[in-house]
């Protein structure tokens, strides 16, 4: 990056930064509030970057930002999607591609997330790439963001990764099979003819996947809008939940969010997942 890129880049997120209300993120406007919209440690803290380091770039100086990075300053400051390929320009980084882990989320997505705070929720793609997701998602289901390629798909890891299965009852993985087959087979239908990436993932799936290659035959098309789901939690246990989903107008990603399934004890277990938070998932990444 020259000199001159970083200081744009510092003073466009500085100008982003300031135009937000705190109240908008979830943060307190309080009277002894010294300074316009978010602070700079409120910014770090919500793209879950260090103080210092997010300093450094509003300075124009440190280190060129990760892809990674900037997706997240992207939802932290609610782009649109020209800002955020704005960052990605002066950052000298290339603008990801739709679909993919670092995919720009719609700000009123990103905004319906931050106030679902008592609720297990996250933003996926229309191939089950987990984009962003709130504290409560990640207690209940494990971190799913961060991965690369075709493996940060869920479909994907779901019939080559065991490990994966390990997020439902034995007794369920025939019916999620196929919900994940026919939802998929939704979410390419409804993609241009053009598009490679839907087609490269079902290509390889056929491939690697006998169980997949099988349920593909049948030609089942529908897509999840509202399950009821089993979860094994391995610390709370089978937690059954309401599965609801908001789809994006162009049906690319969706908002899903948690509710406790009505004559169960997964409300008081949904009431835990503060306590217990994330360390019980070192085995499911």
């Amino acid at each position: 990056m020259s000199v001159a890129k970083y200081a744009e880049l510092g003073a466009f997120l500085r100008s982003r930064r300031e135009r937000i209300r705190p109240e908008e993120v979830g943060f307190v406007s309080g009277p002894r509030r010294r300074v316009r919209g978010l602070r700079r440690d409120e910014v770090a803290q919500l793209a879950g970057a260090s103080v210092d380091y997010y300093n450094e770039l509003e300075r124009g100086a440190g280190s060129q930002p990760s892809e990674q990075m900037l997706a997240a300053l992207a939802r932290a400051l609610r782009l649109t999607a020209d800002e955020r390929d704005h960052i990605y320009h002066l950052a000298d980084r290339p603008v990801p591609r739709a679909g993919t882990a670092s995919s720009h989320v719609h700000p009123g997505m990103v905004d319906l997330l931050t106030r679902l705070v008592a609720t297990p929720a996250q933003v996926i793609t229309d191939l089950h790439v987990t984009l962003v997701q709130n504290a409560l998602a990640v207690a209940l289901l494990g971190d799913q963001t961060g991965r690369q390629g075709m493996g940060a798909s869920f479909v994907y890891r779901w019939f080559t990764d065991p490990v994966s299965r390990r997020l439902y009852p034995d007794s369920d993985h025939e019916t999620q099979s196929r919900a994940f087959v026919a939802d998929l087979r939704a979410a390419a239908g409804r993609r241009s003819a053009a598009d490679s990436e839907a087609a490269s993932l079902i290509s390889e799936l056929l491939s690697c996947s006998a169980e997949f290659a099988a349920i593909w035959t049948a030609h089942e098309v529908a897509f999840r809008r509202n399950d009821r789901k089993r979860i094994n939690h391995p610390a709370l246990g089978l937690i059954e939940v309401n599965c609801l989903n908001l789809f994006s107008e162009d049906g690319r990603q969706r908002l899903l969010w948690f509710t406790p399934a009505v004559g169960t004890d997964s409300a008081t277990k949904l009431d835990l997942l503060t306590v217990v938070g994330t360390q019980e998932f070192t085995d499911l990444r």
